[in-house]
């Protein structure tokens, strides 16, 4: 600023000396992008960091995400960068602090996360995942069979039995929940204590390999290692497939529009809906997350996922 003590003859002359140089500059929005110095513009380079509740083998997960991050970044035109977590809690915390903006969650890891996160939205899901399912594996030497009756779970009482993570909706959430319903009680009716093997593809060879008579684990994770020849099926068998529920989806963070502008939120859905099985490199995507496309969701879809959380006191 000219000081004032100075003659209004070197004021003008100082204003004279800027004028070329504003002219210049992009705060006209139709003369291009902002200035190298302007903070907006060096939010925007920032990375969108997407992250996943780790479910299967950490080598598939890298190798899925990596391919999804490369295509989001070249629909949405900011980086993308994936970020392994831990474990299923290690997502949640993630990001209720943060460090991640758009997450794959279960069912139970989703509504801890938004119920953390004001403004957080459930924004895309699998088609697969609003009729979502569970099963029961056996090892073949307990002399378990196929049922279809959920009151036959009875079965399991006196036999070892693995979940998968603790937070799982899939492997341990909705299983609990329905042997509930058959009258078990997992701390009293069961032999020994009830396991949490870390994953799905862990419960499937912790059974086969017969440290635990039963499991309990995601539908489509089955369905997908006996499809590679991952199983033995000399050694375990399904015995029980759940009623549907609604489980995995997308969440989003309200922080990427401030950081991105209004609506980003809204591309990120539209991107991951985009998806298309026609399209080569897409479909592997796709397939990876064994899917025929993403369709919406909302928040609402989830209140019964939250209901049986708190009954069991996953949620507070």
């Amino acid at each position: 600023m000219v000081s004032i003590r100075r003659s209004w003859v070197a004021g003008l002359s100082s204003l004279l000396l800027l004028l070329p140089l504003g002219a210049c500059g992009s705060s006209n929005p139709d003369l291009g992008t902002a200035p190298e110095n302007d903070p907006v513009a060096e939010q925007s380079t920032e990375p969108l960091a997407v992250g996943a509740i780790p479910d299967q083998d950490p080598e598939k997960l890298q190798r899925l995400y990596g391919k999804l991050a490369d295509y989001l970044e070249a629909q949405l035109g900011v980086p993308v960068e994936y970020k392994p977590v831990t474990d299923y809690a290690a997502a949640v915390t993630a990001f209720r602090v943060g460090d991640l903006d758009l997450v794959w969650f279960g069912g139970l890891t989703g509504v801890q996360a938004r119920l953390q996160v004001p403004g957080a939205q459930a924004i895309a899901q699998r088609n697969i995942d609003e009729q979502f399912h569970s099963v029961f594996i056996a090892n073949t030497a307990s002399g378990l069979k196929e049922f279809s009756d959920i009151q036959d779970l009875a079965q399991l009482k006196g036999r070892t039995v693995t979940f998968g993570s603790e937070s799982s909706t899939s492997g341990r959430l909705m299983p609990q929940y329905f042997m509930e319903q058959a009258g078990l009680d997992i701390e009293q009716d069961l032999k020994g204590e009830v396991g949490f093997s870390g994953n799905h593809d862990a419960t499937i060879k912790l059974v086969e390999a017969g440290s635990y008579d039963v499991g309990a684990l995601n539908e489509q994770v089955w369905i997908d290692r006996l499809s590679e020849g991952d199983v033995d099926t000399d050694k375990v068998a399904m015995i029980w497939r759940t009623p549907p529920y609604y489980d995995y989806h997308w969440v989003i963070g309200p922080a990427v529009d401030q950081r991105y502008g209004e609506g980003f939120a809204d591309k990120v859905q539209a991107a991951l809906m985009a998806l298309d099985p026609a399209v080569p490199e897409q479909k592997e995507i796709l397939d990876l997350f064994g899917a025929e496309r993403f369709i919406a969701t909302t928040n609402d879809n989830y209140a019964e996922i939250e209901a049986v959380g708190r009954k069991i006191g996953k949620i507070q």
